[in-house]
């Protein structure tokens, strides 16, 4: 078990990193301004059950062969980059009519859920930093290091949950009012468009 002190110290560490503009974070913004304060909590449930799949990966030791297998890093990005140039042409092709303050149809619960895993588990960056930056508040005289890792993992759940849902509940109020006006929803759908191609280029483009 880890000593609360090296917890609350990993927690205020794990918030200001949840801070810091990134592609998840980005992610919940755009959903949420498109599709509301609600589908954009559900995507930060599914960003936070791929952290779990990342943290459970360092446990068990996962992590370290897509650290030393650059074909397996490379196939991740990929297929993320592909998700999020598909998620951008989807934005593109949805309509923007209807009566103005309404939203478009919106997702299903479940959808936006399990886009939120596929965001964040194809994201091998997140895989590999979770590899590098967990191990460091690990001790063996502590006892299980895989038990360890997992208590690390459910703290920086907690703060991406604190931190994703505000960014949610706040980007899906401004969203409220761009959707009054048709030629605002337009817009809106080309800037997420464009953020997500720009969010599949930088995946697609990263290093190790």
């Amino acid at each position: 078990m880890l000593p609360f002190d090296t917890l609350i110290a990993f927690f205020g560490i794990a918030v200001l990193l949840a801070l810091t503009p990134g592609p998840d974070n980005l992610f919940v913004l755009m959903q949420s301004a498109i599709w509301g304060r609600k589908a954009g909590m559900f995507v930060v449930l599914g960003l936070c059950t791929g952290l779990l799949g990342h943290t459970a990966a360092v446990a068990v030791g996962l992590a370290a062969v897509f650290a030393a297998s650059p074909m397996a890093f490379t196939a991740l990005k990929l297929a993320g980059a592909a998700y999020l140039a598909y998620l951008a042409w989807q934005i593109l092709r949805a309509p923007v009519g209807g009566d103005a303050g309404s939203r478009p149809e919106p997702m299903k619960p479940g959808a936006l859920y399990r886009r939120g895993i596929v965001m964040n588990l194809t994201n091998p960056k997140v895989l590999l930093f979770f590899f590098a930056f967990l191990p460091q508040f690990t001790s063996p005289a502590l006892g299980s290091v895989g038990v360890q890792t997992m208590q690390l993992g459910a703290v920086f759940m907690v703060s991406t949950l604190l931190v994703f849902g505000a960014i949610a509940f706040f980007s899906g109020a401004f969203g409220e009012l761009l959707q009054r006006s048709a030629t605002a929803k337009r817009w809106l759908n080309r800037i997420a468009a464009l953020v997500f191609v720009g969010l599949a280029l930088r995946l697609a483009t990263a290093t190790r």
